[in-house]
């Protein structure tokens, strides 16, 4: 294949503010019944009848939260959904419409903004929402994009993180730490290109790590696993700043201590080999890694048969009294204090 040296390149000022958000939400389609009015006029309006409604809204800023050196536009487009949508995940509700907001600097060209679109357009099919509405401007360096994602529940239905109970067990769904490691790769892979730009990387042994880390997915499907359960957590949050950390967050909302078992953690094969490669401690990588976007929550002592074999979930430690505090008990059966080392976005 002949790679284009001169792909075309289309300035956003020939539009014009109106005209481009004319082209970029040409596609977006209106399928939940609580939207009444999407993009078009001064603001939605949504109907949500008796349900509530759960907003969460994240920032990603570019050389902040991603690096346009290995993330291609249409995925991050696709994450950017993605992350908010875990949110509303994460509070047991189901997303039903987002709104997207964009700044760029002169050096992308329309063509850019559409590759980031058709991530979005792909991500809001994929999770059944709608986009309903947001803003477009000028950015006096790089990429920044900020999207707020809407969703509904039953009252009752509505999971927080405060509502975990002593001898609660904790619970992960899929694995962990598989995100941070891709993204170690891509940064390797990098610093090998800024030596070398002529080098060709094979990275078809870190497929899955590095997919977890461009491509990750929203657990919309574990609202419905529980429903046929019959299990409702007593607290919940996604794995988007490490499991320690929000491991954390249910103990400090919830007013209970935790024991986390390190020989339960789910960890992928792959992750554990490229782990060796690296020489970086797997157990340090999955409670720390971040980005995994899988949900942590508790579940009553009394629910401990309803969940014991299904492949979907992990039980990976329980809670105890305050006082005890928070700790991961090794595969010597050692207890180290747990310490929140994930990202935080705010630090160097």
């Amino acid at each position: 294949m002949i790679e284009d040296k001169t792909p075309q390149r289309t300035s956003i000022a020939q539009l014009g503010e109106f005209g481009l958000i004319d082209h970029l939400t040409k596609n977006f389609e209106i399928n939940q019944p609580s939207t009444l009015k999407g993009i078009g006029d001064d603001a939605a309006v949504l109907d949500f009848k008796d349900k509530k409604v759960v907003i969460s809204t994240d920032l990603l800023i570019e050389g902040v939260h991603f690096d346009l050196a290995y993330m291609p536009l249409k995925h991050l487009g696709y994450k950017a959904v993605v992350v908010n949508v875990s949110d509303i995940c994460a509070m047991n509700a189901k997303p039903t419409q987002i709104t997207v907001s964009v700044a760029v600097s002169n050096r992308f060209p329309l063509e850019a903004l559409d590759e980031l679109f058709q991530g979005i357009t792909h991500a809001a099919r994929e999770y059944n929402v709608d986009v309903i509405g947001g803003d477009t401007t000028s950015s006096q360096k790089g990429l920044i994009i900020s999207i707020t994602a809407i969703g509904e529940a039953d009252e009752e239905e509505i999971v927080y993180r405060n509502g975990a109970k002593e001898t609660d067990l904790l619970v992960v769904t899929g694995d962990i730490g598989a995100a941070y490691m891709g993204l170690q790769v891509l940064e390797r892979e990098k610093q090998v290109f800024q030596v070398n730009p002529n080098s060709q990387p094979d990275l078809d042994a870190y497929t899955y790590l590095i997919e977890r880390q461009l491509k990750p997915e929203a657990r919309k499907d574990v609202r419905t696993l529980l429903h046929a359960l019959e299990i409702k957590p007593t607290s919940m949050i996604d794995i988007s700043d490490g499991l320690s950390s929000e491991i954390m967050h249910l103990c400090k909302q919830s007013k209970v201590g935790c024991n986390l078992y390190e020989d339960k953690l789910p960890i992928d094969p792959t992750f554990i080999n490229v782990c060796e490669e690296f020489n970086i401690d797997s157990t340090t990588v999955a409670i720390n890694g971040g980005e995994d976007y899988e949900l942590l929550f508790t579940i009553a002592m009394e629910d401990f048969e309803k969940i014991k074999a299904n492949p979907n979930f992990t039980i990976i430690g329980h809670m105890t009294q305050e006082s005890e505090g928070i700790h991961l008990v090794t595969r010597a059966n050692t207890k180290i204090a747990l310490k929140a080392r994930g990202w935080d976005a705010l630090t160097e």
